[in-house]
């Protein structure tokens, strides 16, 4: 529930403000002081009469009536002063920094269910409890440091952790990144991070809203929330990336003692992500560069110019672009490149302009002597004469020999000039402090580290948009699907028989295959679909583990004796034989998670799968985008694509199998796990060649 008066209150109350900064108390005071609130502060302490030359109530009673309170006392006393306040002085909004409530003990967590009550009943907007506060352009309630620079275009950033979002802050104020808001929602017991992109997204204004939201996340409580708002604000304008932290064991265990959340599934969470749109990041720095790189305008290609007077980190910022799938295209020695003529004697141009030694193959290498003419000179070749070229970046830190004012003040003068994005990389955070600092101070950013933006360029262009939220049904035959599923009377695996059937109503392509307990109909049926064929065991859900697989099988003699010694396999219920197909053996699985529902995975099947765990994952139902999204993600994409003389796979029908299944999921939340593993593909059919389905009613 997020009002006007937690957004803009005309009067704060902060019971616990004290003269001493140095304690939280003392610290929201100053903050809210030195941010130039308009507004009326009033003060309770009842052993001071004034805190920070502002008066100081001795009791919560004398206190008139007002907008927002902010609580800095023992757990213990607040929900008694949360009641006083909502009841007898209007307060319709509060902030608890407060801590020792529901991520501590259970007595707290009932202390913090009171707190909640009373706000609901008085319709009172409420932040925390155990949280370092709000801080946006009308008030900084926030007891710590460091404050960034406020405007309207500046990021949005919410995170459910108080000391992490401290640490973010650190990382992007070095950086230039500018902010709009940033909400630390504590335990989130009324506002979470869903309910703030909620009602960022129904109440977006494109042109005065921020258009970039960064998250750190440490319990998704409502995915669907989180993936309507986010989805949908980004289908606004917006760009969002977010960290998820507890996706371990470990990690999971360290945020659930501090928030009192229960981390969700990190294969949910990418599924999620992928569906929605949002970045995904896995470090604070990763998180802020990113922010970083959403302030620029957004890259229209992949082809990068890189600008230097040092050879080292060109080289760095090349493989790592490279590495990510984004190109530094060569201008000495374009023969692939379009324009290949025109870009070759624009390079042979821009030699002759600078010294003696200069490289201009791409990274371009004005040297450690180049001017600040020259690297304006290099940019904008980039900008004019390199059509292929998409963004510019620009490395240039300094020696400590001479101060370099003059050229940060022409990469300001070229950033706001070129259209095309230029990235700045100013490495030199100590030795040219001043100079970087004056530069930040004119609204730029700054990648200080090539190695991390360049990663950070990846994850966002590897990042598809969000899915359509209309569901596609592909011809798949709901009706018959519930029907079956309708007729399974017990829990647990499934015999194949249905497998199948369900797999068909979903028009997933399958091997011929048979199943039966007799020698003379899985003998006919070999010599039906011809030699050679492959046998099963059915019943054993691991068949291999047990002997239970039979490749190649030539003749009806091998078949028979193979029958006989699986049949003799402990619950061995019958033989399935099929007929053998050769290809690239590709693995797609899903399986229900509470609250997000089902997550399909894919991959290259075989070793990817079991040993490597190269698989990526999206949230059912899926779209085509997301499906060649999922594929393409694979660290095992060059196979499919076709590598080193080999053919690759018919993608196409990859994808539309991933599609159908994920549709057919849609309509079988009984279904709790499925594996499709192996799939065999080549450059014209993807077949289905085992299965196996878990259904729990």
């Amino acid at each position: 529930m997020i009002n006007q008066q937690l957004l803009q209150p005309k009067s704060i109350v902060v019971i616990g403000g004290s003269n001493n900064v140095h304690k939280p108390g003392g610290a929201i005071v100053r903050n809210i002081l030195s941010g130039g609130y308009e507004g009326t502060l009033r003060i309770v302490n009842p052993k001071e009469d004034a805190v920070q030359g502002i008066k100081a109530f001795h009791d919560v009673k004398e206190v008139p009536p007002t907008d927002m309170a902010v609580l800095v006392v023992a757990a213990r006393f607040c929900p008694d002063y949360v009641e006083y306040l909502a009841a007898e002085k209007q307060v319709r909004a509060f902030i608890i920094i407060s801590a020792g409530f529901g991520e501590e003990t259970e007595a707290g967590a009932a202390l913090e269910q009171r707190i909640l009550d009373t706000c609901q009943r008085y319709g009172a907007a409420l932040i925390g409890p155990n949280c370092i506060g709000l801080l946006n352009r009308h008030h900084h309630s926030v007891f710590t440091k460091p404050i960034p620079d406020l405007n309207p275009q500046g990021v949005d950033f919410i995170s459910g952790s108080g000391a992490t979002a401290v640490f973010i802050l650190e990382s992007a104020v070095i950086k230039g990144l500018q902010f709009n808001s940033v909400w630390s929602i504590g335990n989130g017991k009324q506002i979470g991070i869903e309910d703030v992109l909620q009602y960022m997204d129904e109440n977006f204004d494109p042109a005065t809203d921020s258009h970039v939201k960064l998250l750190y996340i440490e319990n998704i409580a409502n995915p669907d929330k989180l993936l309507f708002h986010a989805g949908s604000l980004i289908r606004k304008g917006c760009r969002i990336a977010a960290i998820k932290a507890g996706s371990s064991e470990s990690g999971s265990r360290a945020a659930s003692s501090h928030t009192g959340a229960i981390a969700s599934s990190d294969s949910a969470v990418e599924a999620l992500f992928r569906k929605a749109g949002i970045v995904r990041c896995f470090s604070r720095e990763e998180l802020t560069t990113v922010g970083c790189i959403f302030t620029l305008p957004p890259l229209k290609g992949k082809n990068f110019a890189i600008v230097t007077h040092a050879g080292g980190p060109g080289v760095m910022l090349t493989d790592a672009l490279s590495k990510g799938g984004l190109r530094v295209p060569s201008f000495v020695s374009p023969e692939d490149e379009p324009h290949a003529d025109e870009v070759k004697a624009a390079a042979e141009e821009l030699k002759q302009q600078l010294f003696s030694g200069s490289s201009v193959s791409n990274p371009i290498d004005i040297l450690a002597t180049g001017t600040a003419e020259q690297l304006a000179v290099a940019i904008d070749f980039c900008e004019n004469r390199f059509p292929n070229i998409d963004a510019i970046a620009v490395i240039f830190g300094t020696p400590g020999l001479k101060q370099i004012y003059e050229v940060y003040e022409m990469l300001d003068k070229k950033i706001r000039e070129c259209k095309k994005p230029i990235f700045p990389i100013l490495p030199s955070l100590h030795t040219a402090g001043p100079e970087v600092a004056e530069f930040l101070k004119k609204g730029h950013v700054n990648f200080s580290d090539e190695v991390t933006l360049a990663t950070a360029l990846s994850q966002i262009m590897r990042t598809p948009k969000p899915a359509a939220p209309e569901l596609e049904l592909y011809g798949v035959d709901v009706p018959r699907i519930r029907e079956i599923i309708g007729g399974i009377q017990e829990n647990g695996y499934i015999e194949p028989g249905l497998v199948r059937q369900l797999l068909m109503c979903a028009g997933i392509p399958l091997v011929p295959e048979m199943v039966s307990t007799s020698k003379e109909e899985l003998a006919a049926f070999a010599a039906k679909v011809g030699y050679p064929v492959v046998a099963k065991v059915v019943g054993p859900v691991h068949k291999s583990d047990v002997g239970g697989v039979a490749l190649n099988i030539r003749t009806e003699k091998h078949l028979m004796l193979e029958f006989d010694r699986m049949m003799a396999i402990p619950d061995a219920k019958a033989v399935m034989v099929q007929k053998m197909l050769k290809g690239t053996e590709l693995f797609i699985g899903a399986k229900y998670e509470q609250r997000f529902g089902h997550v399909v995975l894919c991959g290259l099947g075989g070793i990817f799968v079991e040993v490597l765990k190269d698989v990526s994952s999206g949230l059912a139902p899926l779209s085509y985008a997301e499906a060649y999204s999922m594929i393409h993600s694979l660290r095992g994409y060059k196979i499919i694509r076709g590598t080193r003389g080999q053919q690759g796979i018919n993608e196409q029908k990859y994808a539309e199998i991933i599609v159908r299944l994920s549709t057919l999921l849609r309509f079988a939340t009984e279904i709790k796990e499925i594996d499709l593993n192996p799939l065999l593909a080549d450059p014209k059919d993807v077949v289905a060649v085992d299965a196996r389905i878990l259904i729990e009613k």
